[in-house]
């Protein structure tokens, strides 16, 4: 199932039209992708364990923070299928002029391209998919 209703009410009400979504560039992807996987844990932060904002964004940044995204994509990696793969290691391997705080470049690099995956699957509507490997990823953790 392909639904994105944000996106699309987006595109309706801005009278933004759609592109194809291998048109983006792997930094581009990633730049959407990580507000749409940080809108995803505050959600589930804000919906289980309603705190001040102050927890809760201790409890946002602990996921959202490209050593958490590298083990969450080690989680996944043998769940994607070709094409998810292939967005991935595009986004992992794509020339970032920047290094995150407080991460090691490999674990950076693998956030950009789980990021990047992330935005790929949000504009191509695949929210169903987005939210189970986010599920997936996040397995057993307390969040």
């Amino acid at each position: 199932m392909n639904t994105n209703h944000l996106l699309d009410d987006i595109h309706e009400i801005f009278q933004i039209s759609q592109k194809e979504t291998n048109s983006y560039s792997p930094l581009t992807l990633a730049y959407l992708g990580d507000a749409v996987f940080e809108i995803v844990i505050r959600t589930i932060i804000v919906e289980k364990k309603p705190g001040t904002v102050k927890s809760l964004h201790r409890q946002s940044s602990g996921l959202v923070n490209a050593k958490a995204q590298a083990e969450l994509m080690s989680r996944i990696m043998n769940t994607l299928t070709e094409e998810e793969i292939s967005v991935f290691k595009r986004g992992r391997n794509a020339k970032s002029h920047s290094v995150a705080k407080n991460a090691d470049i490999h674990d950076y690099r693998t956030a950009t391209g789980f990021e990047a995956l992330m935005g790929y699957l949000y504009l191509k509507g695949e929210m169903e998919r987005l939210l189970e490997l986010i599920r997936l990823g996040l397995g057993e953790l307390s969040v």
